[in-house]
C-alpha cells in the first residue's frame, strides 16, 4: 500500500460567471410571457400586477450580485467526494457574506443558542464582554472559531478552505478582504482561548515578552531554523516517493493494545494478556511465531487479570532489551497507576511487582519513560523516569544501598520535585543526554536539565491546546508536541551573550526565540479522518547516535499514518509558508491509510535503514494486525487548487 496525497488539490474554472446565469434565468422568466395582443390599447390592471410582482422578484434574487457594496462579500464552494477520484469543488453560492458574531452558548451542532440576528454582537475592537465567536457565513455555516475548523490559507488565490460538517472554501474578492477576515479570524481564535483582546498587551501578558515571535511570528528571527550541517542530510535519494509494504503480521490471540520496538534483534506486540515477539528485519518486523503469556507463579499480577482496566498503558523496554516494565492504569478511562510490573521477556514471567512509594505514602505515575533515548540498550540499567500531574522524578529498582531488592518491592524515588500544583503534566520524553521535555494540559512544554527536576530552564507558552504527546530529538535541538488537531515544532536552539549556540535544556534562551511551526492536515484530509479521530503518539525518527539527524517526523489520525520531512518543514522558503499569515503552517506530507484506526506508528531504529531508503521502516500497527512499509525519498507534495 502506498502513500497517498490529498484529493484537495483539484482545478475548478469559474466558466459559469454570474452574467450568464443571470442571462439564462431572464430567459427562462421572459419565455413566460406572451406578446400583448395588438388591437389592445392598454394592458389589463391584472396582468401589470403580475409583471410587477414578477420584476420584484427578480430583483430580490439578483439584488446580491447587483450590489458589489455587500459588506463582506466572498463566493462560498463546498467540497463534495471526499478523498475519492470523483472529488470535486462546487460553487455553493455565486455571492454571500460573512461576519463574526459573539454569542453566549453554542451547542453539540455548532448552532448558537440564539437565532435571533439583532441579539448578537458582531466583532469589533471593543474589550472582551464574554461568550465566544462564531464565523457565520449566509445561511449555510455557524462555526464556533477554533482550530477544529482546521482553516487553511492561500493568500495568492484570496482563499480559505476550512471544516464544519464537510469542507467549505471561502474566495474573497480583494486582497483586502482577504487579509481583514484572516486578522479578524485570528483575533477571535486568539479571544475565545485566553478569554482576552487580542491586544498587544495581552499577547505579552499571555505569551511573555521573550516570546514575542509566537504572538508576531512576522518579527520572529527564524535564523536558527536553518542553523544545520548539510552534511548529515546527504543521503541517496532513488525510486519513487511512495511507501511500500514489506510486511504484514496478523496479531495473536488478544490483538495489539500497544508496540514496544527495539533496536536489537527483537520488537515486542503488547496486549492484556502476554507480549508477542517478533523479528527486526532491515525492511520492517515479522513474527517469529513465540507468544509470551504474562505468568507471575500462580498469582494475581496486579493490574494484569481479566477486564478493560488491565490494559497495559505502556510498555517499557530495559537492560539490553531483556526486561520490560509494563504500567496498567488502576481505573478505566484514567492514565494513572500505583506501581508497574517487570517482565523478564526471555522466561516469561513477571518476576517483580513494585509499587511507588514517597516518604512512605503510596502514589500514582500517569507516565514512565526512560533516563536517556537509547538506555533500553544498556544492559545494567536500573533506573527510569516517572511522570503525574505535578510529580516528576526518577525511580530505582535497587534499595538505597544499590542491591537488588527481593522482599520489599518498592522503587526508589532518587531525585524529583513534587509541584505544589498547577502544573498539569500530560506526557514527557528524554533527549539523548538525559535531558527531559514535558508536555502540560495547558500546552505549555518545559524543558528540564539532567541537573534538576526542580526548575524548567525554559518553558514555552502553550497556543491553547493540551499537548497529549511530546517528543525530543537526539541531540535535543527539537520539539515535538501533539494536540488534538496539530502538531508543533518547536527549535530549542539559542545564542548565548558568548556566542555559543546552546539548546533551552541548558540556560535560558532569552528574548531571540524562534517562532514555533505547526503541522496540519488540511481541510479535506482532517474531515475525512473524522471529527473525533484526534493527532496523537507525533514521533521523531529514531536515533541513538551522536551526529546523526531525524529525517522524518511521523503522526496518527484515525485510520491515517501521516508523514512530515523533517528538512522540508524547517525550510523557511519552503512553498507551503508563502503567503502565510501567523505561524508557518505546513500541509506537506505522506498519507497512508488503513481499513481500521491505527494504535501506532513508529519508525523502527535507524540502524534498519539500507543503503536505497532515506529511512528506516515505518512500523504501522492496528488492533488487527502490524504492517511494515519502506520510504523512498520521502517527499511530499504540496497539494492546491486554484478557483
Amino acid at each position: 500500500m502506498g502513500g497517498s496525497h490529498s484529493r484537495e488539490g483539484l482545478d475548478l474554472s469559474d466558466s459559469d460567471d454570474y452574467e450568464d446565469e443571470r442571462s439564462q434565468s431572464e430567459s427562462e422568466d421572459d419565455s413566460k410571457y406572451e406578446d400583448a395582443p395588438e388591437d389592445h390599447k392598454t394592458v389589463p390592471i391584472k396582468a401589470v400586477d403580475d409583471l410587477d410582482s414578477k420584476l420584484k422578484a427578480l430583483k430580490l434574487k439578483y439584488s446580491s450580485v447587483q450590489n458589489p457594496n455587500l459588506k463582506h462579500a466572498v463566493k462560498l464552494y463546498l467540497h463534495v467526494g471526499g478523498n475519492t477520484p470523483k472529488a470535486k469543488w462546487i460553487v455553493s453560492d455565486k455571492i454571500t457574506s460573512y461576519k463574526f458574531v459573539r454569542v453566549s452558548k453554542i451547542d453539540d451542532n455548532n448552532n448558537d443558542d440564539d437565532d435571533n440576528d439583532d441579539e448578537e454582537e458582531e466583532f469589533d475592537d471593543d474589550e472582551s464582554s464574554g461568550g465566544f465567536w462564531i464565523l457565520k457565513v449566509g445561511s449555510k455555516i455557524r462555526a464556533r472559531v477554533s482550530t477544529d475548523m482546521q482553516l487553511k490559507m492561500f493568500g495568492d488565490q484570496r482563499r480559505v478552505d476550512f471544516v464544519d460538517s464537510g469542507v467549505w472554501a471561502m474566495r474573497f474578492f480583494s486582497d483586502e478582504e482577504y487579509r481583514e477576515f484572516v486578522t479578524s479570524f485570528q483575533n477571535c481564535l486568539f479571544e475565545n482561548v485566553y478569554g482576552l483582546k487580542a491586544s498587544d498587551e495581552n499577547k505579552v501578558k499571555v505569551y511573555g515578552k521573550d516570546f514575542i515571535g509566537w504572538a508576531k511570528p512576522e518579527v520572529a528571527d527564524d535564523s536558527m531554523w536553518e542553523e544545520e550541517d548539510e552534511e548529515a542530510w546527504r543521503t541517496p535519494v532513488r525510486g519513487g516517493n511512495d511507501l511500500l509494504e514489506e510486511f504484514e503480521e496478523a496479531a495473536s490471540d488478544g490483538g495489539i493494545q500497544s508496540v514496544a520496538l527495539g533496536a536489537l534483534d527483537n520488537s515486542f506486540l503488547v496486549n492484556d494478556s502476554g507480549v508477542q515477539v517478533v523479528k527486526n528485519f532491515s525492511h520492517g518486523i515479522h513474527g517469529k511465531g513465540v507468544y509470551v503469556k504474562f505468568d507471575n507463579g500462580g498469582k494475581r499480577v496486579s493490574g494484569l487479570g481479566s477486564g478493560l482496566n488491565s490494559t497495559p498503558q505502556k510498555a517499557l523496554l530495559m537492560r539490553g532489551e531483556t526486561n520490560m516494565i509494563l504500567m496498567c492504569p488502576e481505573n478505566e478511562g484514567k492514565p494513572h497507576s500505583t506501581g508497574v510490573n517487570q517482565l523478564d521477556i526471555e522466561t516469561g514471567k513477571v518476576v517483580t511487582e513494585w509499587k511507588f512509594e514517597k516518604d512512605g505514602t503510596d502514589i500514582t505515575m500517569r507516565d514512565i519513560t526512560n533516563d536517556t533515548k537509547g538506555s533500553q540498550l544498556d544492559p545494567s540499567e536500573s533506573t527510569f523516569l516517572g511522570l503525574d500531574d505535578n510529580r516528576l522524578s526518577q525511580w530505582d529498582m535497587r534499595d538505597r544501598r544499590g542491591m537488588v531488592q527481593t522482599s520489599s518491592p518498592v522503587l526508589h524515588w532518587t531525585k524529583g520535585h513534587q509541584f505544589s500544583r498547577g502544573t498539569n503534566f500530560q506526557c514527557f520524553a528524554t533527549a539523548g543526554d538525559g535531558s527531559i521535555v514535558v508536555g502540560s494540559l495547558d500546552g505549555k512544554i518545559r524543558l528540564y536539565s539532567t541537573t534538576s527536576m526542580r526548575q524548567a530552564k525554559t518553558a514555552f507558552p502553550g497556543l491553547g491546546s493540551p499537548i497529549t504527546h511530546v517528543d525530543v530529538t537526539y541531540d535535543g535541538k527539537w520539539i515535538l508536541g501533539t494536540t488534538d488537531t496539530y502538531l508543533i515544532l518547536i527549535c530549542t536552539l539559542f545564542t548565548d551573550k558568548d556566542g555559543k549556540t546552546k539548546t533551552g535544556f541548558s540556560g535560558r534562551m532569552g528574548n531571540k526565540i524562534p517562532a514555533p511551526r505547526l503541522l496540519k492536515l488540511t481541510p479535506v484530509d482532517a474531515h475525512t479522518a473524522g471529527k473525533h479521530n484526534k493527532f496523537h503518539g507525533g514521533r521523531f525518527s529514531w536515533v541513538t547516535e551522536s551526529g546523526k539527524q531525524e529525517r522524518h517526523l511521523v503522526a496518527t489520525v484515525g485510520k491515517f499514518s501521516v508523514i512530515w520531512d523533517f528538512q522540508q518543514v524547517k525550510n523557511s522558503a519552503h512553498e507551503c509558508y508563502r503567503n502565510q499569515q501567523g505561524l508557518k503552517s505546513c500541509y506537506c506530507y505522506k498519507l497512508m491509510t488503513k481499513n481500521e484506526s491505527i494504535i501506532e506508528s513508529l519508525f523502527m531504529h535507524d540502524k534498519f535503514a539500507v543503503s536505497d531508503s532515506p529511512e528506516a521502516p515505518l512500523v504501522v500497527a492496528t488492533p488487527l494486525k502490524v504492517t511494515s512499509f519502506s520510504l523512498s525519498d520521502g517527499k511530499g507534495k504540496r497539494s492546491q487548487t486554484r478557483f
